[in-house]
């Protein structure tokens, strides 16, 4: 069967999982932690260190945007509306605020105002619109409560908001003044 005179053929074929490799075949890739740039560089993150961004800070104003900024920033979904489930949470007052009667509700102990009523009162002829106090209070890391159907309901009786209108957002006494100096104050 063999032809005589000439030697086998030896084929060489994978090792077995169980066997060892030679050592020149044992090179492994490295981690994910380990790869170059850190361990979120596939992601597309910036290496740690590096501050906001993935810059160097060289000017102060760079080392003061690294020095304040904490973390990742904040989702600007709104949060999910106020427990119906609380009957106190949907008993509207009128509130003497800066001179005017604003509707608010009592969440938690704290006095939250209708933000389109204190617009219209208080902000309307300093700032385009609503849609620039909700840019506002994004970049001031101020976020309203979301109203529920009652509460809305009751606001739109009370004429605190137009009657086609079928959400509204609250927002603290102390909430609503940081957003005013901000709109008042010239940059």
């Amino acid at each position: 069967m063999k032809a005589s005179g000439s030697p086998p053929v030896k084929r060489e074929s994978p090792p077995p999982p169980n066997q060892q490799q030679p050592p020149q075949q044992q090179q492994q890739q490295p981690p994910p932690q380990q790869q170059q740039g850190g361990p979120l560089r596939h992601l597309g993150l910036p290496p740690p260190g590096l501050g906001l961004l993935g810059m160097v800070p060289h000017s102060p104003l760079e080392l003061m945007a690294v020095a304040h900024h904490h973390g990742p920033p904040r989702s600007y979904s709104s949060p999910p509306p106020i427990s119906s489930s609380d009957p106190t949470a949907n008993e509207c007052k009128l509130v003497d605020y800066r001179g005017q009667k604003v509707a608010a509700f009592i969440i938690a102990g704290e006095t939250m105002l209708c933000l389109p009523q204190a617009f219209e009162l208080f902000l309307k002829h300093l700032v385009g619109g609503l849609h620039t106090v909700y840019t506002k209070l994004k970049r001031l890391d101020i976020v309203p409560l979301v109203c529920n159907v009652e509460q809305v309901r009751i606001l739109r009786g009370l004429g605190a908001i137009q009657p086609g209108v079928n959400r509204c957002k609250l927002l603290s006494c102390k909430d609503f003044d940081i957003l005013y100096r901000d709109c008042t104050t010239a940059r």
